[in-house]
């Protein structure tokens, strides 16, 4: 049977982790530390981690929290750990941290403790980082909490400190063509605060060609539950999975480059 969240926490809830959230933001570390992050080839990098909590539709209080440590470039799977939560905060815009961040902090410490020598060198954290309303979204959280450097993965523009999803910004996504194209999200304050990224359509229906009409006796293969990001079927339209910019979070580049944009 479906499970539902609990309701809007209290306004003094809310102010509670707003403070925190300005008390952990005064350790965030914003410049590059690490010799890997100065080179542009990433010489030096050799394990790169993957975090994110998702969904079976229907439910948005059981969940699933990952963390999947890669080495780089090869990218094969180096260590994983996948485990049923149960969250008793609901999606709320702006504080996606109470909601998941606690699990994702407990997949990191259990690596330590199993696995220390595979200790990732960079989180990549399906969710923003200073791209948010108080410039302190999940990766930045994770990151501080962690000591490791976070890069936010976010899947639509949130529209902060004068960015918007308008004319310019569309125009500026037609420009982009290959692979690591990218252009920087600059906000009226000056700051950059990600990049928007795209792969192009065109080269996957070229590759892998057009989707093909079931075989014979293949129409009504049964399909996996589906997975819902974030918040769950609750989650506000326009937050889905398709990967438009990200922002960093603890010790990452400002133009580091980016993956995915939305979610906080």
């Amino acid at each position: 049977m479906a499970q539902e969240a609990v309701g809007r926490p209290p306004e003094e809830t809310l102010s509670l982790w707003k403070r925190e959230q300005a008390l952990l933001k005064a350790r965030v570390v914003d410049q590059d530390t690490e010799a890997w992050q100065r080179d542009p080839a990433f010489a030096g990098l050799q394990r790169v981690g993957g975090v994110d909590v998702s969904f079976v539709k229907g439910d948005s209080v059981s969940a699933c929290a990952s963390l999947v440590v890669l080495s780089y470039p090869e990218l094969e799977v180096l260590y994983e750990d996948s485990r049923l939560v149960h969250l008793t905060a609901p999606y709320l815009s702006g504080f996606l941290a109470f909601r998941e961040v606690p699990f994702l902090v407990g997949a990191v410490q259990r690596l330590q403790e199993k696995e220390p020598s595979l200790m990732p060198q960079v989180l990549l954290v399906d969710g923003n980082g200073v791209l948010h309303p108080r410039g302190f979204g999940v990766a930045c959280h994770l990151g501080v909490l962690t000591d490791l450097p976070c890069v936010g993965v976010a899947k639509k523009l949130l529209q902060v400190d004068g960015l918007e999803k308008d004319a310019l910004h569309r125009d500026q996504i037609r420009l982009l063509r290959a692979g690591g194209d990218s252009f920087p999200l600059k906000g009226s304050s000056g700051a950059v605060l990600g990049r928007a990224d795209i792969r192009s359509r065109d080269y996957i229906r070229k590759t892998l060609g057009s989707p093909r009409p079931p075989a014979p006796g293949q129409e009504r293969k049964a399909q996996r539950p589906k997975v819902w990001p974030k918040g769950g079927p609750e989650e506000p339209p326009g937050e889905g999975k398709t990967p438009e910019a990200h922002s960093p979070g603890l010790r990452t580049h400002p133009e580091a480059p980016d993956l995915g944009a939305q979610e906080q």
